[in-house]
């Protein structure tokens, strides 16, 4: 396995597919980075080099009690940059990869990355506040928290409906990726499973969304059921300027999957453009 060590030591597996310019790919919790596999071989396919690691906690790659956080997060995704010298990279985030792309690019400078895209992405910020009344209040967050602790695995298999929107009426529900769904969630570890909830739902990212000057590009369902797209990408795309905002009609948080066909090409013709 391609695997490369932390500055406290732990190690991150990444995969680096194709050759020619770099895109590097965030997953969302509690998954890896088996999420973009779609879109990864579709561009790879078409020229360009395409890296995404298991963030740490998750997947192949080392468990830790602390640093699951988005603090954390950002500075190893800055270390595999350096490791790998990439130069004028796309970055990629789905969710809470959505996340740690925005607090890389505001803790670390947007230098070295030539153009973002946001997937069904947390920012600027998803806890409710006094000053952020349209998120969501503190209750839903500690529901999720309880279901972590209770029965994880039931919990990822019920939260695959949501997630995928096979909840919804008519909808063409697909065993397979919900199986897969669950597996990839249980390669989590306990602390990142639960410490991560707090990191994604409780951390305000807006002040680093007003630092992206590059081409950005956000993508959002508007049946999202995860992460409500009025309080994210309607908001970010508002913060960041110049950002192109798509809605995909219908669409939910899963849609690097229900939708790969259309989010494929999309991401094609945004970095080409």
């Amino acid at each position: 396995m391609s695997t490369m060590t932390t500055r406290d030591g732990l190690q991150l597996y990444f995969k680096d597919w194709g050759e020619g310019p770099p895109v590097v790919f965030s997953h969302g919790w509690p998954l890896t980075a088996d999420a973009w596999e779609d879109q990864m071989y579709f561009l790879a396919s078409n020229g360009f080099r395409v890296i995404a690691h298991d963030r740490r906690g998750h997947g192949r790659s080392d468990q830790s009690w602390h640093g699951n956080d988005l603090d954390t997060y950002a500075d190893d995704l800055a270390e595999l940059v350096r490791k790998l010298e990439l130069r004028d990279a796309v970055h990629v985030g789905h969710s809470t990869g959505g996340g740690e792309v925005t607090r890389y690019i505001g803790r670390h400078g947007g230098a070295g990355v030539s153009k973002a895209v946001l997937v069904s992405a947390i920012p600027p910020f998803m806890l409710k506040t006094e000053t952020n009344p349209t998120g969501q209040p503190r209750e839903n967050f500690d529901k999720v928290r309880a279901a972590v602790q209770a029965d994880r695995t039931q919990f990822w298999k019920d939260l695959s409906m949501p997630f995928y929107g096979y909840n919804r009426p008519g909808a063409q529900v697909s065993e397979g990726v919900r199986d897969q769904f669950v597996f990839q969630s249980m390669m989590a570890g306990f602390p990142a499973s639960y410490f991560g909830i707090t990191a994604w739902s409780e951390t305000d990212l807006t002040e680093d969304l007003r630092k992206f000057t590059m081409p950005t590009l956000i993508v959002h369902g508007s049946d999202d059921q995860i992460v409500p797209i009025a309080n994210s990408a309607q908001r970010s795309s508002k913060i960041i300027p110049k950002a192109i905002l798509k809605v995909y009609e219908g669409a939910p948080h899963g849609l690097p999957t229900t939708h790969k066909n259309r989010l494929n090409e999309d991401l094609l013709a945004f970095i080409r453009a």
